[in-house]
């Protein structure tokens, strides 16, 4: 496991984790024992060749899928323990997602988009429409915020997922592969708006192919053949 300070607070805890699916007849294991510590606050890239269990460790982080064996903890909470509606307000309310895709609905504006995980969580429509100006601001689209996905650049519309993904002040932010759809320019100003989130002290991780976009987080974990085979962090 990375090394945590003393007073670090440990936001995931993952503990010996495994997977295994089946392709037709075929056994993949795609986790063959993960452990890994994530502190609050940290800003933390997971590197790896296709197949290396990047997507799988992912959607485990982010309660969308289970383990076979091992252990996930968020915020000290055991998610291997929960039942299905259990685990899926676990989701809501501690992990906050930014897709390569963007993922938004296109009848839909900006505005409305970051609202989604908020009507979710039961926020009344004055609260959730305030919080969802506010994080747009905070994004940078404060122009934008009536302007539906067809009326904003790639780059514009991962903001909108940013916004989106921190509506219900989650624990974590789990990025995959947040910049492939975008030019290198659009690319950079994503990476230089996770980096203003962290100082703010958001929990971020990333999984992504590209060294360039790595070398922004504070840590490295390198994984092969389902396994961490490095652990690094960045001076």
């Amino acid at each position: 496991m990375g090394e945590l300070k003393l007073n670090d607070k440990v936001v995931v805890r993952v503990v010996d984790v495994t997977r295994r699916y089946f392709m037709g007849k075929v056994e993949v294991n795609a986790l063959r024992g993960i452990n890994l510590l994530v502190a609050r606050g940290e800003f933390l890239s997971i590197m790896g060749p296709s197949g290396c269990g990047k997507s799988t460790l992912m959607h485990i982080l982010g309660c969308l899928d289970r383990p076979t064996s091992g252990h996930v903890h968020l915020d000290e909470v055991d998610v291997d323990e929960l039942d299905d509606n259990s685990l899926a307000e676990i989701r809501n309310k501690k992990v906050g997602f930014v897709f390569q895709t963007f993922n938004l609905l296109p009848k839909l504006n900006a505005i409305e988009n970051v609202e989604l995980p908020l009507i979710y969580a039961g926020i009344g429509f004055d609260n959730r429409r305030k919080k969802a100006a506010e994080l747009l601001k905070v994004v940078g689209l404060k122009e934008r915020m009536f302007h539906k996905p067809s009326e904003l650049s790639g780059g514009q519309s991962q903001r909108v997922a940013i916004a989106r993904a921190l509506a219900n002040d989650p624990s974590i932010i789990l990025a995959d592969e947040p910049t492939g759809n975008l030019d290198s320019k659009s690319g950079d100003e994503i990476i230089n708006l996770f980096q203003e989130l962290n100082k703010r002290g958001i929990t971020l991780i990333i999984v992504t192919h590209d060294q360039e976009i790595a070398d922004h987080s504070k840590r490295i974990v390198r994984l092969r053949d389902g396994l961490v085979v490095s652990d690094e962090s960045m001076k």
